[in-house]
């Protein structure tokens, strides 16, 4: 990863958003309302969680990912990659490109 690059499935605003509306609906279930300052309380500590572990920094220090690397050594990485995936014979495979 790059220094600046974020690892989340989802952004921390639209995080926030669901599971404030989550919280909303269980409290609902039994009758009860979320206060305006719990809400924000919630969204605020959910923004600052998905701010902090969406880091590259946090991801790699717990071996997440591969690691940082410098931007300049970018090229110099993915050649490393396509060399070391050129030794070694692939077989022929019948299934399709798989997205991630």
């Amino acid at each position: 990863m790059w220094p600046h690059a974020k690892i989340s499935v989802m952004g921390g605003e639209q995080a926030a958003g669901v599971l404030v509306s989550v919280k909303e609906e269980q409290l609902k279930a039994q009758g009860k309302t979320l206060a305006d300052a719990d809400r924000e309380a919630l969204r605020t500590s959910i923004l600052n969680k998905y701010e902090e572990e969406g880091s590259a920094y946090y991801s790699t220090a717990r071996l997440w990912d591969d690691g940082i690397i410098d931007p300049a050594d970018t090229r110099r990485i993915i050649a490393m990659g396509i060399a070391t995936s050129m030794n070694r014979k692939w077989a022929d495979t019948k299934n399709g490109v798989f997205r991630m």
